[in-house]
C-alpha cells in the first residue's frame, strides 16, 4: 500500500514536471515574447515568469523581440554628391522597439527595413548637396535623415533615438585633388601676405621720405624767413650807406661758422675759402658800425 501511493506521488511528481516543462517560461530582462494561441496573435508577455500553454501545440512562441536599444550600423555606402563627386560614407542608428506586435507584424525584418530606409535617404539628401556642403553639414544631413525616416519607423513600433554619421569623405582621388588644391591655395595666400608686407613696408618708406623731406622744407623755411628777418633788421640801423653791406654780414657769419666745422675735423689739411671772403668778413666787420651801443663801448 505505502509503495503504491509512492508510486503514484511519484508519477504525479513527473507529470508536474512534464507540465512545468512545456508550460512554464521564464522571460529574461529586455526581451518581450510574442505570444500565438492556434496560429493567431493573442499576447505579449514581458520578463519574469509567464506561462505557455501546451507550447508548441495549443499556444507558440512567435517571436523574441528585444526591447532594448540597439545599435544598427550602417556600412559603407558610396554616394555621388550634386556636384558629381563620389563620397563614401557611413551612419550608425540607436533604435529602441516600443511596440513589440508592431515591429512584429508590421514589418518582416525591421532592422533590414531600417537600413534599407537610412540607405536611400542618405543617398537622397547627399545627392541634392555639393561636395563641400555636405563635408561641413553633417549635423543638416543628421537630422534631415531622423526626420524623414522617424514616420515610418514609428509606424513599425520603433523609436530613433539617434542617428550619427560616422565617416563621410571623398574618394582617393578626390581627396589627392583636393589636397594639391589645398597646398596651392596656403602659397597663393603665402605669396599675398608677403606682397602685402612689402607693399605696407614701401608704403612706410615713402611716407617716412616725405615726412623727412616736409621736416627740411620746414626748416630751410624756418632758415629763409629767419635770414629774411636778419636781413630786415640789419638794413634797419644799416648806416654806412653800403647796400650789400647786410648781405655780406649774413655771408660772413655763414662762411666762418663753415670754416669752424671745418677746421673740427680730424682730416682737415687744407682749408678753402672763398674768393669774396673778404669782403664778406668786411660786412661782418662792421657790426660795430651797425650797432649803437659800440661807440659808448
Amino acid at each position: 500500500m505505502i509503495y503504491g501511493i509512492i508510486f503514484a506521488l511519484a508519477i504525479l511528481a513527473a507529470l508536474v514536471f512534464i507540465l512545468a516543462f512545456f508550460v512554464v517560461e521564464i522571460i529574461p530582462q529586455g526581451e518581450a515574447w510574442i505570444i500565438e494561441r492556434l496560429g493567431k496573435f493573442n499576447r505579449v508577455s514581458k520578463p519574469g515568469i509567464r506561462i505557455v500553454l501546451f507550447h508548441p501545440f495549443y499556444e507558440k512562441i512567435r517571436k523574441k523581440v528585444i526591447i532594448k536599444e540597439q545599435i544598427l550600423d550602417v556600412p559603407n555606402l558610396e554616394v555621388i554628391t550634386k556636384d558629381n563627386v563620389l563620397v563614401t560614407m557611413n551612419a550608425v542608428s540607436f533604435i529602441k522597439v516600443k511596440d513589440p506586435k508592431k515591429a512584429t507584424y508590421e514589418i518582416v525584418n525591421y532592422e533590414r527595413g531600417i537600413l534599407t530606409l537610412v540607405k536611400t535617404s542618405i543617398r537622397s539628401i547627399v545627392g541634392n548637396m555639393k561636395l563641400d556642403e555636405a563635408l561641413t553639414n553633417r549635423e543638416k544631413i543628421k537630422n534631415v535623415l531622423k526626420s524623414k525616416i522617424i514616420e515610418d519607423t514609428h509606424r513599425w513600433g520603433i523609436d530613433i533615438n539617434l542617428v550619427e554619421i560616422v565617416d563621410l569623405h571623398p574618394s582617393a582621388s578626390m581627396q589627392k585633388a583636393m589636397e594639391k588644391q589645398a597646398t596651392a591655395e596656403r602659397e597663393r595666400r603665402a605669396l599675398e601676405i608677403t606682397a602685402s608686407g612689402e607693399k605696407a613696408a614701401e608704403i612706410l618708406k615713402a611716407e617716412a621720405h616725405l615726412e623727412v623731406a616736409r621736416i627740411h622744407a620746414q626748416a630751410h623755411h624756418i632758415e629763409v624767413e629767419a635770414a629774411a628777418h636778419a636781413l630786415k633788421e640789419i638794413e634797419s640801423v644799416n648806416t654806412t650807406g653800403d647796400s650789400n653791406m647786410p648781405l655780406n654780414y649774413i655771408l660772413g657769419d655763414k662762411y666762418l661758422d663753415t670754416l669752424k666745422s671745418l677746421s673740427k675735423s680730424d682730416n682737415s689739411k687744407f682749408v678753402v675759402y672763398p674768393a669774396d671772403l673778404q669782403k664778406s668778413l668786411k660786412g661782418f666787420l662792421s657790426l660795430g658800425a651797425l650797432n649803437p651801443n659800440s661807440k659808448e663801448e
